[in-house]
């Protein structure tokens, strides 16, 4: 670390500090916990965890990640240490943590993503069932058995003969951990751990209980160094690369789910990587067991609030003051109070919000093999046996191809095949296109996101036979046009494309290429324009329809006319959730009192302004408009349209407003470009309107909301901005200028 970065991470140390005390108080027992599952020598515990702390923290890529002893490792260590011993254990940890190194060098960490979260979650929930059955019966006073399947049919036996003494520090320990996260604020600021500890120490110690007791006198100093394993150096290799490759996984997943909890600098991975080889390395060397990042510690330690990696090194140094200094004291904890914490940790690892989870993705079946693998077999046949599950899950999904069919009103055929067209799917692809009957008109839609040549080998020799038996066959692509290309003789490309609107959304019904099929009833397209918008469009604007379900803030009130050429969203690039519209004929703003009265467009005012705090309104009119042509008339105009007579008289300003522009106000208006004038001249009226609402007026003045003035031409498809009312003519400037060549 360069010098700005000491010191930006020293001016964290007032976040850090706390920090780093929480989460030291929650890794001493988990330590010590975890080195009493693996078979190891309990300060093996102590010593992975400042190892993890101080150069994991140090040289890793994440600032907040806790690195230490994980539970996951318990089942290899464990039998690396009953083959080949503690201090040949120590050695395949150090060589664990050189590959590390080199796969952090060659950046191979985002291989480790790839895998399947459900098998990442089963392997933890199958270890953590194992540690659970196995403490157990430490717990109740008894010794693991050698397999899970033997913990679980002795333990009715091992519940037959209790030990009294042993098994009450043991449900003591569970009770604490139960019942301390409903406790007041102030009294879980201690850790849960460390609180079930210290009531069962203490209980222990007060009643004289006949409990087992933790001995580390001599542990931290009687250190030896380093053996060479002796036997099948390819068990060896195996048992290197599985610490190496279960440890950095867990590590970096670990950093991926940690990033999402903090607003600091994101992880590196690769770094990440090194500094936990490194970490191994030096653990390895001292005596300790395997690192790797810790779900539970470094969730703790940004909850804590720490800022940066200062809070994992303080931890780690905690941990070596307190095995120097106080390491008597842990005497004084019951080995089963530590069995008993693991057996709380391992049914922890049970998560119902992972299974949730991986149920939302149909990878119940991954999860339920790895765990079940992990505890009947072994570690590395359930994760073996997990990952090729996926594998074939995944497989089976590019074989899943849906091809829906039905019969439309005017007889025409439409089908829509949807998923990945690959070589596996070309057998349900040609049994589903070959039932469809010969001389059939067909409306065919590709939904897919990838086609190999096969399946369109497959697609365009049914089309081919289609046609020439006397059918049709219409294609449309709703994403990339995979089809098209291939047809053509276009290169292809492996990459799947993401998806996209359906072409041609915005043109009206009578420019699609269907449009000119007969319709039974006038309301048959706007149906089959639904059933559409669920096929196409409705994919595609869900994320965002779902988010603004509970939510209504739009930023602008849009006044404009009810004229169908004119589409809101369309001429100013909106979407859901951003206009709040009105339309009525002639895009009118009564004058609150004005006859005759009222009250559409002011209750959608006083909505917008009052409840909504939009920042803008905007009246949009338009060319060519009918309301204005009528104005323009008279009435003569009007003689058969009452109603329509009585609304427009709310648009006299704005005709008043032309006459005088001419200076004559009552002589008539029969000059060409007297209609689009008195379109413009009205968006001006209408703003000046809006200023007669004295909400809207004190806003405006308080800078608080803007009225802006819009103008459509049709026939130019150009949105024109229309200033304020001037003694000269109203001045109107283009959104986008023209292109070159353009009028």
């Amino acid at each position: 670390m360069d010098t700005t970065t000491v010191c930006s991470e020293m001016r964290t140390l007032r976040y850090d500090l706390p920090a780093s005390l929480v989460v030291f108080l929650v890794a001493v027992p988990l330590s010590l916990g975890i080195a009493l599952a693996s078979g190891a020598p309990l300060a093996a515990g102590l010593i992975a965890a400042v190892a993890g702390g101080i150069v994991a923290g140090w040289l890793g890529g994440s600032s907040v990640q806790v690195s230490g002893p994980t539970a996951s490792l318990t089942l290899v260590i464990a039998g690396l240490v009953h083959t080949y011993g503690w201090q040949a254990t120590c050695l395949i940890t150090i060589l664990a943590g050189g590959v590390q190194v080199l796969l952090g060098a060659f950046k191979a960490a985002r291989a480790a993503l790839a895998v399947s979260p459900a098998v990442v979650h089963g392997m933890l929930a199958g270890v953590g069932i194992i540690i659970a059955l196995a403490q157990l019966h430490v717990v109740l006073g008894g010794s693991p058995q050698h397999s899970a399947l033997a913990n679980l049919t002795q333990l009715p036996s091992q519940i037959i003969a209790l030990h009294g003494h042993k098994v009450m520090v043991g449900v003591l320990t569970v009770t604490v951990l139960l019942i301390w996260g409903q406790l007041p604020k102030h009294v879980k600021a201690i850790p849960a751990p460390l609180a079930a500890m210290l009531v069962a120490a203490a209980t222990a110690w007060i009643f004289g209980w006949n409990v087992t007791r933790i001995d580390l006198s001599g542990a931290i100093t009687a250190w030896a160094p380093p053996a060479l394993p002796h036997g099948d150096w390819h068990q060896i290799a195996l048992g290197v690369l599985l610490i190496a490759l279960l440890a950095g996984a867990e590590s970096l997943l670990c950093c991926v789910a940690i990033d999402s909890m903090h607003t600091g600098p994101r992880a590196d991975l690769d770094r990440e990587l090194r500094g936990q080889g490194i970490a191994n390395m030096v653990s390895g060397a001292l005596g300790g067991l395997p690192v790797a990042g810790v779900i539970i510690r470094s969730t703790t330690n940004v909850r804590a609030g720490a800022r940066s990696r200062c809070s994992a090194i303080l931890h780690g140094l905690w941990v070596l003051l307190f095995a120097l200094c106080l390491g008597w004291t842990i005497q004084l904890i019951p080995m089963e109070a530590l069995a008993a914490l693991l057996v709380f940790t391992g049914i922890k690892t049970v998560s119902l919000g992972h299974i949730r989870k991986v149920h939302g993705h149909n990878e119940v079946p991954v999860y339920a093999v790895t765990m079940a693998g992990v505890i009947l077999i072994g570690l590395a046949e359930g994760v073996l046996a997990g990952l090729a599950l996926a594998a074939l899950l995944a497989l089976r999904r590019l074989t899943r191809v849906s091809v829906d069919k039905r019969q439309e009103p005017d007889g025409r055929l439409h089908a829509t095949i949807s998923g990945s067209l690959t070589f596996l799917g070309v057998p349900r692809l040609t049994q589903e296109l070959r039932a469809i009957p010969a001389g059939a008109a067909v409306d065919l839609d590709l939904n897919i996101d990838f086609m190999d040549n096969a399946a369109f080998e497959a697609l365009h020799s049914w089309r081919l036979d289609h046609e020439r038996l006397g059918g049709t066959v219409t294609i449309d692509e709703l994403h990339d046009e995979w089809y098209t290309m291939a047809a053509a003789g276009a290169r292809m490309y492996p990459a799947k494309s993401p998806p996209k609107p359906a072409r041609h959304w915005w043109l009206p019904w009578t420019h699609r290429h269907r449009a000119d099929r007969p319709a039974s009833a006038a309301e048959c397209r706007l149906v089959r324009g639904t059933q559409e918008f669920h096929r196409r469009t409705a994919p595609l604007v869900r994320p965002i329809l779902t988010e603004l379900a509970h939510r209504h803030q739009p930023s602008h009130l849009f006044i404009t006319c009810s004229d169908s050429r004119i589409v809101p969203n369309l001429i100013t690039s909106s979407g859901p959730g951003d206009l709040f519209t009105v339309r009525n004929i002639g895009n009118l703003v009564p004058r609150p009192g004005s006859e005759p009265s009222d009250d559409s467009v002011a209750a959608a005012i006083e909505f917008a302004t009052r409840v909504l705090n939009v920042r803008t309104i905007t009246v949009c009119g338009h060319s060519g408009c009918g309301a204005m042509t009528a104005l323009l008339g008279g009435p003569a105009a009007m003689t058969n349209l009452p109603q329509l007579g009585r609304w427009l008289r709310h648009g006299e300003a704005s005709l008043a407003r032309l006459r005088a522009g001419n200076g004559e106000p009552e002589s008539p208006l029969d000059a060409p470009d007297a209609l689009e004038a008195l379109c413009r001249l009205n968006v001006q009226q209408q703003l000046e309107n809006l200023r007669s609402y004295r909400r809207v007026d004190e806003q405006v003045q308080a800078g608080r909301l803007t009225l802006v003035g819009l103008y459509f031409d049709i026939a130019s498809a150009q949105v024109q901005v229309v200033t304020p009312p001037t003694p000269a003519a109203p001045v109107q400037t283009p959104l986008l200028p023209p292109e070159p060549g353009s009028r």
